[in-house]
């Protein structure tokens, strides 16, 4: 299904103009080799270009329409026209003469073949350049002498002739396109399974770039390398027989859909990227701002979610957007030399935006005036479950797994992953503090994923006031305890948060006696009418407490405290500005 659906938009995007056709693609190159009539090396054109990477500006190749590359293993395979200076000078700093000749020599073959018929100055200068070449003296010509150390570091050329590259010039692309076409006729057909049409095998499929984490060079899809992936004697591709076509038009859609960074996320080591049927990026755009960013106001994305649910069309980015357009999400993970799927989704765009604004609804909590972020994208949940990174360390890593499963729990509105409620606990337990972020992953949670109906109670915006849930009385019996302290003592540094929190909300039985004893204490040293308010405060939680307290409390009671705990503080922060203004 992934390869059909990009297959798929591979077409959109050719009937739209926006991709190469086949036998093409874009590559980086670092260096122009300029030729005249004679073929004769005359100049070394920069190719790089100035771009802003973070704080820095740094050289950048320049990506060039070139005829596809081969894809290379560990044989000599030249590429037409853009190659690396091993193929197209006979020079490189690998120290291994006899192979380095071996690639120039493959790469002059395939050029005087190509080229034999093709009639116009350009492949003319191209077939006389590699005729008169010597690589034992590409050391000592003076246009390469002063980039010399550079052109050997692997870095892609192109042959220029005049003010264009020679892969510009009509008759040396038409003979590109015939010795293309010419190569899948003398393949023997094949049922392909991703378009249903025969075609010629793609044995090797072309590789992937710009998953993070992956090799630089690209990574495989899809390939069989090993005896134990094949079968019945196949070999490679033979194993899961696609097309030259479907494996171009795949790999195309999909490089192109990774090189746009705008529209790609990355969430732990997974890469998500997404895509819309008829190859309108406004959809993108759209899930993009709604799922990953904190730029819109909370108002504007829940109305678009609310009207696409709905059936309706929605306005984004000067493009009609239609709920029934189908929809596609896939989030990639670096495996070594290959890529893993982490997850495919598929659906409507109406179905995503509907089960988005139910995620939506179930995150929305009440939250400190100094939290600026008006939702909670899936990359903020998935931060709330490691610890915060110290200024100039390294962030810490998530689990793996849990991006990818958030994002299907949430694309499907099914049940949240296990993993992200036990990795807010732990952070939780580790830092005796609740997050705005992990209250709301402990409200959703439970919406989504308890059957308890005393436990749904209390998992609203802000403070439920008339519950007796005992778990929950007591996480605001905590706050107010706390706050009692914090009244008494005045800029004190730690409070029964940093040593009691843990033990409250697992073992309250053994804790709250000593916390309500010490509370009397403080409350002694504060004047009248804050003494009385502080009294019939601890007096009415205490009052809704008509069992005895537990010796032990489950994970949804911890969760219930938790949250009761950080409704009752951020009720006491709002009546404090409040007062203040």
């Amino acid at each position: 299904m992934i390869l059909q659906a990009l297959t798929q938009y591979y077409e959109d995007l050719l009937a739209l103009g926006a991709i190469e056709r086949p036998g093409w693609s874009k590559s980086k190159v670092n260096y122009g080799l300029a030729l005249n009539d004679e073929g004769q090396l005359t100049q070394l054109l920069h190719l790089q270009t100035e771009v802003v990477r973070g704080k820095k500006t740094v050289l950048a190749p320049q990506e060039l329409l070139v005829p596809s590359p081969a894809k290379r293993s560990s044989g000599v395979l030249s590429n037409f026209l853009c190659d690396n200076s091993s193929y197209l000078l006979g020079a490189d700093a690998k120290g291994k003469p006899a192979r380095t000749a071996e690639c120039f020599a493959a790469a002059k073959a395939l050029h005087l073949e190509l080229l034999e018929q093709a009639d116009s100055p350009a492949a003319r200068a191209v077939i006389r350049f590699f005729e008169c070449w010597d690589p034992a003296q590409a050391a000592g010509h003076p246009a390469l002498q002063e980039d010399w150390d550079d052109l050997l570091k692997a870095g892609n050329l192109i042959f220029w002739y005049g003010n264009a590259p020679v892969t510009q010039d009509p008759a040396v692309a038409d003979a590109w396109t015939q010795h293309y076409e010419a190569a899948d006729d003398a393949v023997e057909p094949i049922r392909c399974l991703v378009t249903g049409r025969c075609g010629p095998l793609a044995r090797l499929h072309p590789n992937i770039k710009g998953v993070a984490g992956a090799q630089s060079s690209g990574a495989s899809l899809v390939s069989f390398n090993a005896s134990a992936f094949c079968s019945y004697d196949h070999e490679q591709g033979a194993n899961a027989p696609v097309s030259e076509y479907a494996a171009f038009a795949y790999a195309a859609a999909l490089n192109m859909l990774l090189s746009d960074r705008g529209r790609v996320c990355r969430v732990g080591d997974t890469t998500i990227l997404c895509w819309a049927a008829g190859g309108d990026s406004s959809y993108q755009d759209c899930f993009i701002a709604n799922m990953f960013g904190d730029s819109y106001s909370e108002t504007d994305l829940l109305n678009t979610l609310h009207h696409l649910a709905k059936g309706e069309h929605v306005v984004w980015n000067d493009s009609q957007l239609n709920p029934n357009t189908q929809f596609y999400v896939l989030g990639l993970a670096p495996n070594a030399a290959r890529l893993s799927v982490r997850f495919f989704w598929q659906n409507t765009f109406g179905r995503m935006a509907c089960n988005l604004a139910r995620h939506y609804d179930r995150l929305n909590i009440i939250r400190p005036a100094y939290d600026k972020f008006p939702t909670l994208p899936v990359w903020r949940l998935v931060q709330e479950t490691v610890r915060k990174p110290s200024p100039g360390a390294r962030p810490a890593e998530p689990n793996p797994r849990l991006a990818g499963d958030l994002l299907l729990a949430v694309l499907n509105d099914m049940p949240y992953p296990a993993t992200l409620l036990d990795g807010t606990a732990l952070r939780i337990r580790a830092e005796h503090n609740v997050s705005r972020g992990q209250a709301a992953i402990i409200k959703a949670y439970y919406l989504r994923n308890s059957s308890n109906p005393k436990l749904k109670e209390v998992m609203t915006v802000e403070l439920n006031e008339q519950s007796t849930y005992l778990p929950y009385v007591l996480g605001r019996l905590f706050a107010v305890l706390e706050a009692v302290q914090q009244s008494a003592n005045p800029g004190i540094n730690a409070t029964i948060k940093d040593r009691y929190f843990n033990a409250a909300s697992a073992t309250p039985a053994s804790v709250f006696p000593l916390l309500i004893n010490l509370a009397q204490k403080h409350l002694a040293k504060l004047d009248g009418g804050l003494s009385l308010y502080y009294q019939k405060k601890i007096a009415d939680l205490i009052d809704r407490i008509t069992q005895t307290l537990p010796a032990r409390m489950t994970l949804p009671e911890q969760g219930a405290f938790q949250l009761g705990y950080y409704h009752e503080t951020q009720k006491r922060y709002a009546k404090s500005k409040k007062e203040e203004s």
